[in-house]
């Protein structure tokens, strides 16, 4: 049996989806499972019950400092290597972003996959397309970022999803295979011309002054986030490589489409 962790995260939900769609019997994992889920817990290694998963799609739990998420990572790992799991999946951050604020729980957690005995397999996820578009910000003359003119390599979810339930479905053939699934480079001036309006490049300390001034965010958003742009910026995440292509069974999605289309939608006004 197959189990996809965080079940209720989008990245999860569409991977269910996926395997749904292919009629692949897989079950999710969830801190706040719906029907028909198991309960899991990262934070409770009592609540890790991995009885009958022969395969696990690790999504990243990456919503916290570095130590709790490795934590978090190492007790599901233990799980799976107590409960018996064949072959694990993990949804890492791709090659290019070793610089980027949250990579380290990353590669610590590849480290712990590969150290662990177990079948394993590393998608080095892109960010999402639907990140990029959301991280431009709506002036009443357009959009503006701290991006530049840098190009991000972004790739729709819905690719991650369909890559993770085709090796999900199939893990033999991808033993020990590490992944860098990054789409085609696009840049902000990309997605404001798509919706017909201009671009402005702020500054990355005025950027990092309005996220430390964003209450919305938690402490370690930020420098996250402030990493991200001046990675962008500096042409340190535009990397193209042809893993995602090759493992698709479809043509991959426009993620410049999907960037406009999350721009376009949180427009002031939009509905």
């Amino acid at each position: 049996m197959i189990m996809v962790t965080g079940a209720n995260g989008q990245l999860a939900s569409l991977t269910l989806q996926e395997l749904a769609d292919r009629r692949v019997p897989a079950l999710g994992g969830s801190r706040t499972p719906s029907d028909g889920q198991r309960h899991l817990d990262f934070d409770d290694p009592t609540s890790l019950d991995l009885t009958g998963v022969s395969t696990l799609v690790l999504v990243s739990a990456g919503y916290a400092e570095d130590d709790q998420v490795i934590a978090r990572h190492r007790a599901l790992l233990d799980a799976a290597v107590r409960d018996g799991v064949a072959h694990v999946i993990y949804t890492s951050l791709t090659g290019t972003g070793d610089h980027l604020g949250f990579a380290l729980a990353h590669r610590a957690t590849e480290d712990l996959v590969k150290a662990g005995g177990l079948g394993w397999t590393i998608f080095r996820n892109g960010l999402y397309a639907e990140l990029f578009g959301a991280l431009l910000t709506w002036t009443p003359d357009g959009l503006e970022s701290a991006f530049g003119d840098g190009a991000l390599s972004a790739v729709a979810r819905a690719d991650l999803a369909a890559a993770a339930a085709v090796v999900a479905g199939h893990p033999t053939a991808h033993v020990a295979k590490t992944y860098d699934l990054v789409g085609a480079p696009i840049t902000a001036g990309d997605v404001a011309e798509r919706l017909d309006v201009a671009h402005r490049t702020i500054g990355l300390g005025e950027y990092r002054a309005r996220l430390l001034a964003d209450d919305a965010l938690l402490p370690f958003q930020p420098p996250m986030l402030a990493s991200i742009a001046t990675s962008v910026r500096h042409g340190f995440l535009g990397s193209s490589s042809p893993d995602l292509v090759g493992l698709l069974d479809r043509p991959p999605t426009d993620a410049l489409a999907v960037a406009a289309d999350t721009a376009a939608a949180m427009r002031p006004g939009a509905r």
